[in-house]
């Protein structure tokens, strides 16, 4: 009876699941942690008007949102990403009487920048907390997707596995013959942009407006930011003398 050649048989398997006695696997995880510096910074800004009839909040809000834009938009390169979120009109009811008499309409805007220059985002800060109405929340600190602190992250990760690996075989009198396998577990920064940042992770800041007419740029500090790097990897090892 022949064996199919595409078809191996699991005599002649290249890389048994298991390993063998001449050659036995060794299955490890590398990781590693770094602290790096943050290359940008969102801030989230909103914007609120209100008025006795719906035009007049309208206008009001336009115009505030329109003096946060042009601010934002005034600092160049600095801000790499501008964004403009949430908005919103509502009419408030009377709190007494019968039917639904509007009082009141209350707006507003939710507008996000994103910073490289720090330097620039302390004193954008408080230029758009010194705004009539306006809310300044943040700085969320955070990576770029493409920060070389991630491939850094991962190639400390695989040195660690390769390491810890031949340790144990030394251990047993042998040395690494070949990587079987090399399973990313993923490299990710603390504080994604994407997500809500964990408590602690970031400096909030709410303000309707100041009254000094040329308030001092606020010194903010950056948060270092924690990269961290998992691999799974396994290897044949020559045998071990036991």
């Amino acid at each position: 009876m022949t064996q199919d050649a595409t078809h191996p048989s699991p005599a002649t398997h290249p890389h048994p699941p298991y390993g063998t006695p001449e050659a036995p696997r060794v299955a490890v995880r590398g990781e590693a942690h770094l602290e790096v510096d943050p290359e940008i910074a969102r801030i989230g800004i909103t914007v609120t008007a209100r008025g006795t009839d719906r035009r007049t909040a309208l206008d009001d809000l336009t115009r505030r949102n329109n003096a946060v834009l042009d601010l934002i938009k005034s600092y160049g390169d600095p801000v790499e990403k501008l964004e403009t979120g949430a908005f919103s009109i509502t009419p408030e009811l009377g709190r007494h009487g019968r039917g639904e008499r509007v009082r009141s309409y209350q707006g507003s805007v939710h507008t996000t920048a994103e910073l490289s220059d720090f330097t620039a985002l302390g004193e954008l800060t408080t230029r758009l907390a010194d705004l009539d109405l306006t809310r300044v929340d943040g700085p969320w600190w955070a990576l770029r997707p493409t920060s070389p602190a991630h491939a850094e992250a991962r190639r400390q990760a695989v040195l660690e596995a390769v390491q810890r690996a031949r340790a144990y075989a030394q251990a047993l009198g042998a040395d690494l013959a070949a990587l079987v396998e090399l399973a990313d577990l993923g490299a990710e920064d603390a504080t994604p942009l994407a997500m809500a940042a964990p408590a602690g992770a970031y400096r909030s800041m709410a303000f309707a407006g100041a009254e000094d007419d040329s308030p001092p740029p606020l010194d903010l500090q950056p948060q270092r930011q924690t990269v961290t790097a998992q691999v799974n990897a396994r290897f044949t090892m020559t045998p071990p003398q036991l």
